[in-house]
């Protein structure tokens, strides 16, 4: 009866105990480990990890009341985080490279943090008075021009590239790099 109930309690509290053992603690060895080491593929693992670790961890708080209503979400988190976690899954860099990384490239976040700047003399920063000053300056012909040229087309869009194309000329790039050979100056054992 002992063993039994002793078992019984162990796969109840399955998630609570090896949630912080899967989460924390094996990252944190890893981490470690790869701080001592000077590849930067395990560098870049476990960095991206910690990032999306935050990224859960800021999830589970700001929808703790709605989470608790929901008995699967510890073990659906302990799975997620083993994807994340395991070598063999690579899943942190997985959900990084197609879900983080465009959306810090693109920069098509609308920024609810913007606060309007005011000015020494507390003054509202107004366009429609920024206008009339720069009207009162350069004269009404120098307003239209500036006009004009704002509303002409930017090519900065067509310029940037997407997430592949600029994959694609970093393995380019690299085996140019190769193809090179040996160079006396690049210390290969220097870490950044």
């Amino acid at each position: 009866m002992g063993s039994g109930s002793f078992l019984k309690v162990l796969a109840k509290n399955f998630d609570i105990l090896a949630g912080p053992l899967v989460s924390l603690a094996y990252p944190l060895y890893a981490s470690v480990r790869a701080i001592e080491t000077k590849s930067q593929v395990d560098d870049q693992q476990w960095l991206t990890y910690w990032v999306l670790y935050s990224f859960i961890t800021l999830f589970e708080l700001t929808f703790a009341p709605i989470l608790e209503w929901l008995p699967f979400w510890p073990y659906g988190k302990l799975f997620f985080n083993c994807w994340l976690v395991l070598p063999c899954f690579n899943g942190a860099a997985y959900v990084y490279e197609h879900f983080v990384r465009p959306m810090f490239l693109n920069r098509q976040i609308v920024n609810i943090w913007y606060v309007p700047r005011k000015d020494k003399l507390s003054k509202p920063d107004d366009v429609l008075l920024a206008a009339e000053k720069y009207i009162e300056l350069n004269g009404p012909e120098a307003f239209e021009k500036l006009i004009s040229k704002s509303s002409e087309p930017s090519n900065f869009r067509s310029r940037r590239l997407s997430v592949l194309q600029e994959a694609k000329a970093d393995r380019t790039g690299k085996a140019e790099r190769e193809s090179w050979g040996e160079n006396p100056f690049y210390d290969k054992s220097y870490r950044h």
